[in-house]
């Protein structure tokens, strides 16, 4: 390893411990906060975003412009635009955590003990968290609300493609904070390198918890390579299961909100899985659908043999296994409900299956034999969401099976202590 090497590392470990202490500090006043002053203060934040609408679009002009001179797919640049509709959309989500629950000092179970002692769980905040992400300047605003909301200080990496973003975006946030009052160390953004990411993830005992969220390579290096716990949100490789008593209509309409709603997304489908008993008649009429929206189809032997003159090339199994962040889509017929939902073991990421069908016996079965965070039945699966669910702004969502699974707001944020109330009891 080279010197200069070396003292970049030095100095993200230095960088990354001094941001460290100051959000520990941070989130012990945060700790104490009523839930009038977190809403308060939250509405506040959302107001300062909506009045520096302009200086967040322009920074976030020069994000596109930098990232279309590098070669950023168009879905990658959908991902990290920021228009004043979608400005007042965020900042609209960072006010309706204002209107959720507080989880902090909720009660999970309590109990009175044979010998008259109280005792009871309640939840407090993790402390300090740290967010590792890519082009989503959006996150950053979650992830800071969140935070406020169940009374962590956040530190944050957010990718390069959304640097200036970013730093607008924490820069109003920090001034909005320290005018009502609160630390603006609440909000950090730390804007090093992959060094900084590496000082971020073994911080142990500075930071409480990670979360990335962001692509394969991305959670692989955080979850690998952490020795500070870890949510590990996942990939979205998302199938769609056509069955044989799936109504014709519904699953079509199903089948294209989930591709291409937005399909830059980790809810859009991925794969189309159609039953052979209805591939013939709902096929056809689904795949020029798709084509037409401008969707790139890889299709399955027997689903080419009947798509007609609709545009496509031959699926394989890498394809199969690839999240396209785009307008591209694998499709396949299958002989059975079985046979969909082994193909759904073998390729999916545990994050989002969908079933189309009738059959309360299919959905019943397909609901209790797929691993994932979340199962529809007859819906799209984007519905996969904190914000549709009912959950406020998310942070992410979680495919693993520890703490937290599916998607995650206030409640995955927390941690919990026991409380034991006696009158002088002693063991004996």
């Amino acid at each position: 390893m080279s010197a200069a090497v070396s003292q970049t590392a030095v100095s993200s470990t230095e960088r990354v411990q001094a941001a460290g202490l100051r959000a520990r500090t941070a989130s012990k006043r945060l700790a104490l906060l009523s839930r009038a002053e977190k809403d308060t203060v939250l509405v506040a934040l959302a107001d300062a975003l909506r009045a520096a609408v302009h200086r967040i679009v322009n920074a976030n002009a020069e994000d596109i412009e930098r990232g279309r001179i590098g070669g950023m797919t168009e879905s990658l640049q959908d991902r990290l635009r920021l228009t004043p509709e979608r400005v007042a959309s965020i900042a609209q989500a960072l006010q309706d955590v204002a209107s959720l629950p507080d989880p902090i000092g909720e009660v999970v179970r309590g109990s009175t003990l044979a010998n008259g002692l109280q005792i009871k769980q309640i939840r407090v905040p993790m402390g300090v968290v740290g967010m590792v992400y890519e082009a989503r300047p959006n996150v950053t605003v979650d992830a800071a609300g969140l935070g406020l909301k169940s009374g962590n200080a956040m530190i944050l990496r957010g990718g390069s493609a959304a640097a200036s973003s970013n730093a607008v975006i924490v820069e109003v946030l920090r001034v909005a904070l320290e005018a009502h009052g609160l630390p603006a160390d609440s909000v950090q953004l730390l804007d090093g390198g992959h060094e900084d990411v590496d000082a971020l993830i073994t911080a142990r005992g500075l930071v409480d918890l990670v979360i990335p969220r962001g692509g394969a390579a991305l959670i692989q290096r955080v979850v690998l390579g952490a020795t500070v716990p870890v949510i590990e949100t996942g990939i979205g490789n998302v199938h769609v299961y056509i069955d044989s008593a799936a109504d014709p209509e519904t699953a079509r309409a199903i089948t294209f909100n989930a591709k291409t709603h937005r399909p830059s997304v980790c809810n859009a489908a991925e794969t189309l899985l159609v039953h052979r008993d209805i591939a013939a008649t709902f096929l056809p009429d689904a795949l020029k659908q798709l084509a037409d929206a401008g969707v790139k189809l890889y299709l399955d032997d027997d689903s080419r043999a009947i798509a007609g003159d609709v545009p496509n090339e031959p699926v394989t199994d890498e394809l199969f296994g690839t999240e396209f962040h785009g307008l591209e889509m694998s499709v396949g017929v299958v002989d059975s409900l079985e046979a969909a939902i082994d193909h759904i073991d073998r390729f999916g990421t545990q994050h989002t299956e969908v079933i189309v069908t009738e059959n309360r016996a299919a959905s019943r079965e397909f609901v209790a034999r797929v691993d994932a965070a979340v199962v529809m039945v007859n819906a799209s699966s984007r519905f996969t969401d904190g914000g549709e669910f009912g959950f406020g702004a998310e942070i992410g969502i979680s495919t693993q099976k520890l703490h937290a699974r599916g998607p995650m707001a206030l409640p995955e944020l927390t941690s919990t202590k026991w409380v034991v109330e006696g009158d002088g009891q002693i063991r004996v």
